[in-house]
């Protein structure tokens, strides 16, 4: 049985072997690194750099890392490297600490 809240960020990220995928809407390009909240099923992000060369990508990386109070090594784009919607693995040791600061950066 899921606990309050939870219901709602499983739509955001589940459970993987390791640790947590995020489902991720990425908007390279933008005025500031932020994360905007949910949007839709994903969570909405938000980076200044390019998107060439994966920079963005691993603008995404570093602010989902330093967002969620993780190492950025333990942060990587696992599906949709040259697409908007990608799939963001963190590797963890406690899903539960991390599924908890989903659902705070994502307004739930």
């Amino acid at each position: 049985m899921p606990r309050a809240g939870e219901a709602a960020v499983t739509a955001l990220c589940r459970r993987c072997p390791g640790g947590v995928a995020i489902d991720v809407i990425a908007v390279p390009g933008a005025r500031r690194d932020e994360i905007v909240g949910r949007h839709g099923d994903a969570l909405r992000v938000r980076v200044t750099a390019a998107p060439e060369k994966g920079r963005a990508n691993g603008a995404i990386e570093a602010l989902l890392a330093r967002s969620l109070g993780t190492r950025p090594s333990d942060v990587h784009v696992e599906r949709g490297a040259t697409s908007r919607r990608k799939r963001v693995v963190v590797t963890t040791d406690d899903p539960d600490a991390v599924v908890a600061a989903v659902a705070a950066l994502s307004g739930e």
